[in-house]
């Protein structure tokens, strides 16, 4: 009874193990998917403000740089925000502990 119970154990582990291993796979796969689909997007963008440059309109490469620029800030602005929520989190362990 001790040997069935050891291996029934042991048997979870490894599901869970692969189980995790799978999701981090399927993670990176579609990190990879996006990032390709993502490079797609940048002779798209330069053909444009080529285009509109020829027909002399400069707000298409003004309105692509403030794009730019918020997509840029939007990431800092998550990782500021999880950065303060991990601070407080911490602070608040540290305090219990006491």
């Amino acid at each position: 009874m001790v040997l069935s119970d050891f291996s029934h154990k042991t048997l979870n582990g490894i599901i869970l193990i692969l189980y995790n291993q799978m999701k981090t796979v399927s993670v990176c796969l579609l990190l990879m998917l996006s990032i390709a689909s993502a490079w797609a997007q940048c002779p798209m963008c330069k053909a444009s403000v080529e285009s509109a440059q020829s027909t002399g309109a400069k707000s298409v490469g003004m309105g692509l740089n403030v794009g730019i620029l918020i997509l840029l800030a939007s990431v800092y602005v998550i990782l500021f925000s999880v950065g303060i929520l991990w601070y407080k989190k911490y602070r608040r362990s540290q305090v219990n502990e006491h």
